[in-house]
């Protein structure tokens, strides 16, 4: 009798750890969809705006001058959000971050919220997609999957240093490759560098720009590229090579 206990436990036991694993992504894309959703509802996205930043450019001073610790982790915790849940308004919280915390400063901070936001991004949309796709699109995207795990890290620092890749699409579209999560977060780290130090760099002028194409001029777009080309050189290396790097 006791064994029979025994093994009907195990056997329960079993069953719910193994649970239903549609059940687990429903629920995250419906608190997902619930978070966004609210975003877009309550309009938010007012105070994610270069207006409201210039606006309120004086309380947010005060506010960090006497809550410095406070405002970092609402700072950083506010970039999680937006990254993890690839909502509009990155690049103003870059903006801000240059000019309530200076240049450097603020790309350490930036780097913290949006490494993590990405990573978040990254882990879900694996979690959710990956599956589906390789199921349905497995024989087509095999070569491709192979050639990316091969060269992820070059192939991640380029897409993170030019900006013409929406940030989020990138999150995006890793999560669906099998590349591991480490070297995921080590090319994104370096791979918003330069671009975060030059707008929370812009962010200390503040109050003399009008508009966000004042940032990313020609030049700066054209200094991204040439450096995400740089970070393809070991890849073209190799395949022309045939040395492994």
């Amino acid at each position: 009798m006791i064994r029979q206990d025994a093994i009907m436990t195990t056997r329960v036991s079993n069953q719910a750890g193994t649970g239903n694993p549609y059940i687990g992504k429903a629920l995250i894309a419906v608190v997902m969809a619930l978070a966004i959703g609210a975003f877009f509802y309550l309009d938010l996205g007012r105070f994610l705006s270069l207006t409201a930043l210039k606006e309120n450019r004086d309380s947010l001073l005060a506010f960090v001058d006497t809550n410095f610790g406070a405002a970092v982790g609402l700072f950083i915790l506010t970039y999680v959000l937006v990254a993890g849940l690839s909502l509009p308004g990155a690049v103003i919280l870059t903006l801000a971050g240059g000019f309530l915390f200076g240049g450097i400063l603020a790309t350490l901070f930036i780097n913290i919220g949006a490494t993590t936001g990405a990573t978040l991004a990254f882990l879900t949309g694996r979690y959710l997609l990956r599956d589906t796709v390789e199921q349905k699109f497995g024989k087509w995207l095999g070569p491709f999957q192979e050639g990316f795990a091969k060269n992820a890290f070059s192939y991640l620092l380029t897409l993170r240093l030019i900006p013409l890749f929406p940030f989020f699409v990138v999150n995006l579209v890793s999560g669906l490759t099998r590349v591991n999560v480490g070297t995921y977060m080590l090319a994104t780290a370096i791979g918003i560098i330069p671009g975060s130090f030059v707008y929370s760099y812009a962010g200390r002028q503040l109050g003399t720009i009008n508009s966000l194409k004042e940032i990313a001029s020609p030049n700066v777009i054209g200094a991204f590229v040439l450096l995400g080309l740089l970070a393809l050189v070991p890849v073209v290396y190799k395949r022309f090579s045939g040395k492994s790097v």
